[in-house]
Formats: structure tokens, C-alpha cells, sequence
């Protein structure tokens, strides 16, 4: 984890902010001796949800796709 002063944190703000972003985190050291950990947020975001493709398909076609699928699965 990269360790930065106060001082410095202000100077490079986003630098900081990019080095964050690549390595996860970075600690940040005031002199009194507190320190900070800086890591991005993470995003509320679902991993599922993706853009849609639009095929050219109705409704109905993607219905009789499935059931034709459907009825091939069954023994």
C-alpha cells in the first residue's frame, strides 16, 4: 500500500485518487499521527445488469424459441 503525508495528499489529489483506483487503497499520514485509508467506492451496480441486443425479435418468436427448446430437453 502506497503512504502518503497530508501534505502531499493535497498537493497530488488526483493522483492519489488514480493510485486508489489502481491499487485498491492508500494510506494517508497527518503528523499528529492519524492516518486514512483512501479507497474507492465500491459500485451498487449489479454484475448482471447489462445492456440489452436487440435481434430483431418479437415477442412471440422468442416465445416459440423456447418452447421449441423446451420440448427437445424433454425425454
Amino acid at each position: 500500500m502506497q503512504v502518503y503525508t497530508f501534505s502531499e495528499a493535497r498537493q497530488k489529489l488526483a493522483s492519489i485518487l488514480e493510485q486508489a483506483s489502481k491499487d485498491g487503497e492508500v494510506l494517508i499520514k497527518r503528523r499528529d499521527g492519524r492516518s486514512y485509508v483512501l479507497k474507492p467506492a465500491t459500485s451498487a451496480k449489479s454484475p448482471l445488469d447489462v445492456k440489452g441486443v436487440d435481434l430483431g425479435l418479437s415477442s412471440s418468436e422468442i416465445v416459440d424459441f423456447v418452447r421449441e427448446g423446451r420440448e427437445k430437453i424433454k425425454v
